[in-house]
Formats: C-alpha cells, sequence, structure tokens
C-alpha cells in the first residue's frame, strides 16, 4: 500500500485527491492544507518554497511515500527546489493544460485562469512559449476564487459574479476553451461552464496527474493497491473549511487529525 502525501494552500487540492482516488481506490492518503498561510497566489517564491518544505517534512514524518504538490502556484514556485533539496522523494506536481486547449481549440483563442504566482512561473511561460505560435492565449487571474472555495461559496449571487468578471474578458476576445490553472478552480466549474455556455470547452488537469502519480508510483517500485483505503485531513489552520470541501468530494468516513 502506498502512502500518498497531497499538499495545497488550502481545500483545492481535493480536487487533485478526488481523481486521485478514482486511479488509486486502495491506498493511504495524507492531505495537508496550508490554509493558515492562504492564497499562495501573491507569496514571493521564497515563502512558498519555506512552506513546501516544511510540509514536506510533516508529510515525510507521516511515512509518505511520495507527495503531490496539488496546487499550481506552489509547482511554479518550489517544486524545483523541494526536487533539488530531497532528491529521494518523488514529487508530481501540476502541469499547465494549454496542451490538450490549444489541440481542441476551434477558434483559435484559449482562455487560462490562473493565480498570478502560477502566470508569472517558468513551467507556465515554457509551456505557453511552445504553443502561442499556433493559438492566441488570453490570461486572466480568478480574482477571489480562491477565497469563494475556501469560504464554501461554490454557487448563488456572490459565486456567479466574481467568476462572471475574470471570466468575461476571455470570453470577449473569443475563447472556446478555458483552462483551470488552479486546484480550488474546478469546485466552480459549474459555475464557469453555466456562465461560459454551452460552447466552452473546460479543462481540468487533474486527472492527468493522477494518472502521472500512477505512473511514478510504478517506476519507483512502490507497491500500490494492497491495503484498505484511509485517508487523514490536517491543516495548518482551521479544519473546518478542509473538512467542509471534503464531504463535497468523498463518501468515504471522514476522519480528522489535527
Amino acid at each position: 500500500m502506498a502512502t500518498i502525501g497531497i499538499f495545497d494552500s488550502g481545500s483545492g487540492g481535493l480536487s487533485v485527491y478526488r481523481e486521485l482516488v478514482k486511479v488509486l481506490p486502495q491506498e493511504r492518503y495524507l492531505y495537508f492544507s496550508d490554509n493558515a498561510h492562504c492564497p499562495y497566489g501573491e507569496k514571493t517564491p521564497e515563502y512558498i518554497q519555506d512552506r513546501g518544505r516544511a510540509i514536506t517534512d510533516i508529510l515525510l514524518g507521516m511515512g509518505a511515500d511520495i507527495i503531490v504538490v496539488a496546487c499550481n502556484t506552489a509547482t511554479a514556485a518550489a517544486i524545483a527546489t523541494l526536487r533539488a533539496e530531497y532528491p529521494h522523494v518523488p514529487f508530481v506536481g501540476m502541469e499547465p493544460a494549454v496542451k490538450p486547449a490549444a489541440l481542441g481549440t476551434q477558434t483559435g483563442v484559449i482562455g487560462v485562469l490562473a493565480t498570478a504566482g502560477t502566470l508569472k512561473g517558468s513551467k507556465y511561460l515554457n509551456t505557453r512559449g511552445q504553443y502561442e505560435d499556433n493559438v492566441t492565449i488570453v490570461e486572466h487571474v480568478g480574482q477571489g476564487f480562491v477565497e469563494l472555495v475556501e469560504n464554501g461559496i461554490l454557487d448563488g449571487p456572490e459565486a456567479e459574479s466574481t467568476v462572471r468578471a475574470s471570466l468575461q474578458p476571455l470570453l470577449n476576445v473569443g475563447a472556446d476553451t478555458i483552462v483551470l490553472g488552479c486546484t480550488h478552480y474546478p469546485f466552480l466549474r459549474p459555475v464557469i461552464e453555466r456562465l461560459a455556455g454551452p460552447g466552452v470547452q473546460v479543462i481540468d488537469p487533474a486527472p492527468a496527474v493522477a494518472r502521472q502519480t500512477l505512473r511514478v508510483l510504478q517506476e519507483h517500485g512502490v507497491t500500490i493497491g494492497k491495503g484498505p483505503f484511509s485517508v487523514d485531513l490536517y491543516a495548518s489552520g482551521d479544519l473546518s473549511a478542509l473538512g467542509r470541501i471534503y464531504a463535497l468530494v468523498s463518501d468515504a468516513a471522514q476522519h480528522i487529525d489535527s
């Protein structure tokens, strides 16, 4: 049985956890929400790297075999540092889903919703550079999206007005494919899809990250699929927000430790 450590600035990484358990249903999961330091989007890379080290140490201390950095901003700012400083630990990060968007667009315009930290990160910039000669890529920070999810506001007038403010500029220039560049954003996907309309595709990279986690575990010879499923949720701040979002993504019995 593999022990899979997952961390994010808050509850958003549960959108990745949701996909992981579909691919790896018989493993032990450790989820760490760094919500005392959320959001990461406007934090410096050095700050996020320090948080990544601290959380990595916690997850390794609890027996993690692999660590999934289920946060686009933390992946952009810290995963290269973590891989260099913990060479024996397999890390899986978030990949900007620009490629499938570029391949699937009909209008030639794709939109990317992400945090400021992700949009400035070298991983995203390098990926964008591979495709921007063939398609038009327009970007917008999802202003207030993380805060909505952390507060459990996933629908209704406030969610709609907040989402519309960041989504509409992408639609106005003809984007027919929207990339979700933050793990919090899939929890607002129903609102995004409703406002965007049926002709717009919304891409969540989490399923691809789950498949990559399986491949990495296999490459490292970690035994998988041999134990009973379990999940432990941890937070640097209030656990209630994490528990509320967890209840939306899992029918399994909830087990929260402080």
